[in-house]
């Protein structure tokens, strides 16, 4: 069997088109991601899912979505309640610390039950980077607290609440995003601390979790380590940093290939995500012609990156056994004091 190209794509609504459905046989995307627009009721979002892991003839495809809880929810009331954002778990924490962990891997085990059901398998959480005071608003209350070592702890509680019901968690965004002063939709943030005030602060969530499967790229420059390029196309950053100091060997996504932080062309910015060392390239929009830009530059999986993938499709599950009436109720009971 041929192997999967080393990308994930998204679609542009509902259901596929023609097209989508021609392009992803053809071009074998590793894995797909969901939106908001591709969520519209309960039913449509699981054949989404179907077609999509039909189109590459792969039934355990990965299916990722950003189900985070707080701003960054895609799939919302009446087909999923509406969770809060990880900030306030990580206020709970800051008042009782291990009711705060409880809520963390509760919440990720509620984000399980309500995915699963759909056929995604892939939760694009936790986010483990770590906010300074005056930092732009784009992560914000996505983030646990402004401590390291509370974040490290929430992250990986937030992690383990997913694996126990058989999905996988991607960190991100790795090495740290929490310091970048300007929004990565819209522009490059550049930050300019010392690597050792990074090492101290920003990094170490990363380094807590080093031994996850999968982690998202952050769109940013770190001045003292590459001044030129983004962690996400920097193989400096990545090779020294991420592989590194971090220690970090699991399967690296980039951040979203259609982010202006990045400059270009799609497919410029792909080719640079490529040759930088990242193993999977990201495009989330689904307009087609920004696909077609982004396959052209993809490469198959191979070598560590396809080791990697294999990695991921090995520790897909059936989960454990829980209760998701109590799991509700035990999480609502913790909020309801907090």
């Amino acid at each position: 069997m041929t192997e999967s190209k080393a990308m994930i794509l998204g679609s542009s609504g509902p259901t596929l088109t023609a097209d989508e459905i021609a392009l992803y046989r053809d071009e074998r995307p590793w894995g797909f991601i969901l939106f908001a627009r591709n969520c519209v009721e309960p039913q449509q979002i699981a054949d989404l899912v179907s077609a999509m892991r039909d189109s590459v003839g792969r039934p355990d495809a990965p299916v990722l979505i950003d189900q985070e809880g707080g701003r960054v929810q895609r799939i919302r009331p009446p087909m999923i309640e509406k969770y809060p954002s990880a900030a306030a778990l990580g206020e709970l924490y800051r008042r009782d610390r291990d009711k705060g962990l409880r809520a963390a891997w509760l919440m990720s085990r509620l984000h399980a039950f309500d995915l699963t059901k759909f056929g995604i398998n892939v939760d694009c959480l936790p986010v483990l980077d770590v906010p300074v005071e005056g930092a732009s608003n784009v992560i914000g209350d996505r983030a646990y607290g402004f401590d390291p070592k509370a974040v490290a702890e929430m992250g990986k509680a937030a992690a383990e609440g997913l694996k126990a019901a058989g999905m996988l968690p991607v960190m991100k965004h790795i090495p740290g995003h929490g310091r970048g002063m300007a929004d990565s939709h819209h522009e490059l943030p550049v930050v300019t601390v010392s690597r050792a005030e990074l090492e101290a602060h920003d990094f170490l969530p990363f380094v807590a979790m080093r031994d996850e499967l999968m982690a998202m790229s952050a769109h940013i420059v770190f001045t003292a380590i590459d001044p030129s390029e983004p962690a996400t196309i920097s193989r400096k950053v990545i090779e020294e940093i991420i592989r590194g100091h971090i220690g970090f060997d699991g399967l690296l996504m980039s951040d979203d290939t259609s982010m202006n932080a990045l400059k270009g062309t799609i497919g410029e910015r792909a080719a640079r995500i490529v040759g930088g060392g990242c193993d999977i390239v990201l495009h989330c929009n689904g307009v087609m012609d920004e696909m077609k830009a982004v396959v052209k530059e993809a490469i198959p999986l191979a070598g560590e990156a396809l080791r990697r993938a294999k990695a991921v499709e090995a520790a897909f599950g059936p989960g454990d056994d829980a209760d998701e009436d109590a799991i509700r109720a035990e999480f609502h009971g913790l909020l309801a004091v907090s």
